[in-house]
């Protein structure tokens, strides 16, 4: 694995657990595409630091319990808004 790739997991692996950011937040902020952001995490970072991983496989799943919700609230909150107009 490449050194710029390997820097890249392991800093995205950190930001996600640090701030419990989805992997649509993530790949924003990095500039790459989801999918890449979810190899890295749950693929490459597996074989780099299996601890930190594990962390960030919680709050993926805990991510993804959760997405019905927030995609919910954020049709209600379209809806209200479009009244509003």
């Amino acid at each position: 694995m490449k050194d710029y790739i390997r820097e890249r997991v392991i800093e995205v692996a950190h930001y996600i657990y640090e701030t419990k950011a989805t992997v649509r937040q993530t790949a924003k902020i990095y500039g790459v595409s989801k999918s890449t952001i979810h190899k890295d995490v749950t693929e490459r970072l597996l074989r780099i630091e299996a601890e930190l991983a594990e962390r960030v496989k919680q709050i993926l799943e805990f991510n993804k319990a959760e997405r019905h919700i927030r995609g919910g609230e954020a049709t209600r909150k379209k809806y209200q808004n479009l009244k509003r107009k």
